[in-house]
């Protein structure tokens, strides 16, 4: 017998009735209350973050609220036309949720891919600086992924180029899971692609040629600021398959994704998985952070994306520390962003 059309498009209704709630519109109570005696934004760690000390603060409603939250992460954005920042506090459900950390470099780590001498640049663009880097990852990041890993749907790292065979057989991408075996040889491999290769460039020239009318151009021109070329890095430094850095202490169930494949391969990998939202972590703040395949100008186009203010350094030419150039690269993008910390991210699972 042949079901009546009219109960076939009402099944059909009744199947489609969640997707359709959870994709209609709210209404958002757009109001700012504003907050009495401020604590300074991004204060927990001074040494790595200078705090935000804006005391025009308001705070507005939940924009993120899911049912059955367990992940509450209280954010801030800046605007100008508020002439202030708002906190606004976020109910997230962990498994709906992915942590990205971008471009740990494991560079001048032991693991063999080092900084050329005597002028090479790489990552932070000095040994010094990226062994801080190092430092700022073991104290801040690691803890705060260990936090979470297993209550959260996902934990990937994007590293630059491709899924090449050394690094397929080293770590767990998004379309192969290497066995034991695989991982010992992708990782005999790297250590011995790494440590043949010749970390020497030229050093810096002794004269430049300046003319008369326009010297200043000229020195430029010759003497820039940053020349990652094959001249102070030596041919081929940048084809080597950048590791991923020891100083995460990354699980075998983590994942990572390569900056070559494409931000619309990741976007779908996550959808996949269920995950709606993103906390990102990861360097440099400035620039990869932003603008390589996993940073926040792409995945705020299809996620709910939380930057964790204290879990990302910016690089820091002409100084020592990192924490003026962190702050300010974070309170710029907070014009667009959402803008958390780590102590802000609390895990509280629900009773039965």
């Amino acid at each position: 017998m042949k079901t009546p059309i009219a109960l076939v498009s009402l099944s059909l209704l009744i199947s489609l009735a969640p997707l359709v709630a959870a994709d209609a519109p709210r209404t958002y109570e757009n109001k700012l209350t504003p907050i009495k005696k401020p604590k300074p934004l991004l204060a927990d760690h001074p040494e790595w973050v200078e705090p935000i000390r804006e005391t025009n603060r308001w705070e507005a409603p939940a924009i993120v609220n899911d049912a059955d939250a367990d992940l509450h992460v209280r954010a801030w954005r800046w605007s100008y036309n508020a002439r202030g920042s708002i906190e606004i506090p976020n109910h997230l459900r962990a498994s709906q949720t992915a942590i990205v950390m971008v471009h740990p470099w494991g560079i001048d780590d032991g693991q063999g891919w080092n900084t050329p001498e005597p002028a090479g640049v790489a990552d932070f663009c000095t040994p010094a600086k990226n062994h801080l880097a190092a430092k700022h990852t073991r104290g801040v990041i690691v803890p705060f992924h260990k936090s979470l890993r297993g209550k959260v749907a996902a934990l990937l790292y994007s590293l630059p180029g491709t899924c090449d065979p050394i690094r397929r057989k080293a770590y767990r991408s998004l379309e192969h899971n290497p066995s034991p075996e695989e991982r010992k040889e992708g990782a005999k491999e790297l250590d011995a692609k790494l440590r043949g290769f010749q970390y020497r460039g030229d050093s810096l020239s002794k004269t430049l040629s300046l003319s008369e009318d326009r010297p200043v151009v000229d020195y430029f021109k010759q003497f820039p600021g940053l020349d990652s070329s094959a001249r102070f890095e030596n041919a081929g430094f940048w084809d080597l398959p950048i590791p991923l850095t020891v100083d995460v202490e990354a699980s075998p169930d983590d994942i990572v994704i390569y900056d070559g494949e494409g931000y619309p391969k990741l976007r779908d990998y996550l959808r996949a998985q269920g995950v709606r939202h993103v906390l990102l972590t990861g360097y440099a703040t400035d620039m990869c952070y932003a603008r390589t395949c996993a940073g926040y100008e792409n995945l705020s186009k299809d996620f709910n994306v939380f930057l964790v203010g204290d879990a990302t350094l910016a690089t820091y030419p002409a100084h020592v520390t990192p924490k003026f150039a962190t702050s300010a690269h974070i309170a710029f993008a907070s014009l667009n962003q959402l803008v958390t910390q780590v102590s802000w991210i609390k895990y509280a699972p629900r009773k039965k």
